[in-house]
């Protein structure tokens, strides 16, 4: 064979690698769509900036002074007044359950302290777990505060403008009082690693089985689907656990993040959720021909969870259509489990809500899998 390069050969090989990508239909759907899917979601689903964030009002004072507060926080942008609530229970109560990003208390007596020069109390509390879809709401509270009533103050009440704000607007970064990212971050990253390793590793494992060629010997064994889907799951649950436990524990002692809640409740729900990634990946290694093929769905499924489940992003500043597929995902639903149990102390009642979507997803996934199985070669 010459040396030299031959125009002939590489046309050769060219041709070649053509017609085996036209074959691997599925890899070049990746190639082509991994790329579309990143632009759309961080050019139009991304946003730092959340605005009509959910609020509930407790108003024991009806004045027109508390009813220009209230309308001048809905004018911003950044506030949706959604409901007015009774008392303060039910007040704390959607906050726990993350129902409401704030929660506006405006006390009896607000306009008689107000024209008497007072400085009443305005209190906001704010569910701070994840610091940044809050921090520009209340520096925008804080400038409504300032300036809102500046209409209503004429007259004999002209004077207070001139002072000092006049009300006093306490913020209470409810969870997270310092702001302190690691709080948010690194319970959220305990979802996240569970989510990438748990379905690259099994989505893995029936392609290696064909890859290896020990397909034959497991078809041949009188197992049935169920059971070689169960038997390939569960070795990978307690891998899913001994992660847990290295996450919090590096939370605990790296981080100082605090651990309100019930470590027992937080592992039944682990359960859950490590068992609706390993369906995923199954699902992924019946479908997928090899290896790579299995890698490449895997992250196909990883990217849209980390970024449209609220993890790196404020899920309340996505548009509609990114929230309504971010809520499908089950890393979604146990970001807010996590959240709420490791830092607002949250029990079974607060979390049932994000329980039902993700045993549903597993449902889903389950029988998704089971019919893909093939018992034979062919």
């Amino acid at each position: 064979m010459s040396a030299r390069f031959s125009p002939a050969r590489f046309l050769a090989i060219l041709v070649k690698e053509f017609i085996q990508m036209r074959r691997d239909r599925l890899t070049f759907a990746m190639m082509v769509g991994i790329p579309i899917m990143q632009l759309v979601l961080f050019g139009f689903a991304i946003n730092s900036d959340p605005k009509r964030l959910p609020t509930a009002v407790l108003a024991a004072d009806q004045s027109v002074f508390a009813r220009t507060i209230v309308a001048a926080m809905k004018n911003s942008g950044y506030f949706e007044i959604g409901r007015a609530v009774m008392d303060e229970a039910e007040l704390g109560r959607l906050l726990a359950e993350g129902e409401v990003q704030f929660a506006v208390t405006i006390p009896a007596g607000f306009a008689r302290d107000l024209q008497r020069g007072a400085r009443p109390v305005l209190l906001v509390e704010a569910d701070a777990t994840d610091p940044a879809a809050t921090s520009n709401a209340i520096a925008a509270l804080m400038q409504v505060a300032r300036t809102a009533l500046d209409p209503e103050l004429d007259g004999p009440l002209a004077h207070l403008k001139a002072g000092a704000d006049p009300v006093d607007l306490r913020i209470h970064r409810r969870y997270n009082p310092e702001g302190i990212t690691a709080y948010n971050v690194v319970p959220g990253l305990m979802g996240t690693i569970l989510t990438m390793t748990m379905v690259i590793m099994t989505s893995l494992a029936v392609t290696r089985e064909r890859e290896r060629g020990t397909m034959e010997n497991l078809l041949a064994m009188p197992v049935r689907p169920f059971e070689v889907m169960l038997g390939k799951i569960v070795p990978f649950i307690l891998v899913g656990y001994v992660q847990v436990v290295i996450i919090v524990l590096a939370a605990r002692v790296l981080f100082q993040v605090p651990i309100v809640g019930s470590l027992g409740l937080l592992s039944l729900v682990m359960i859950l959720f490590i068992a609706a990634n390993l369906a995923v990946g199954f699902t992924f290694s019946t479908v997928a021909k090899n290896q790579l093929q299995a890698m490449q769905m895997s992250f196909f499924f990883f990217l849209p969870s980390m970024l449209l489940s609220g993890f790196m992003f404020p899920f309340r500043g996505m548009p509609g259509w990114a929230q309504a597929i971010g809520e499908v995902l089950p890393l979604t639903h146990f970001l807010r489990i996590v959240r709420g149990i490791l830092l607002k102390g949250n029990g079974w009642a607060e979390i049932l809500p994000e329980i039902g979507p993700l045993l549903a997803f597993l449902v889903v996934v389950t029988v998704i899998a089971l019919k893909r199985y093939r018992q034979t070669l062919d």
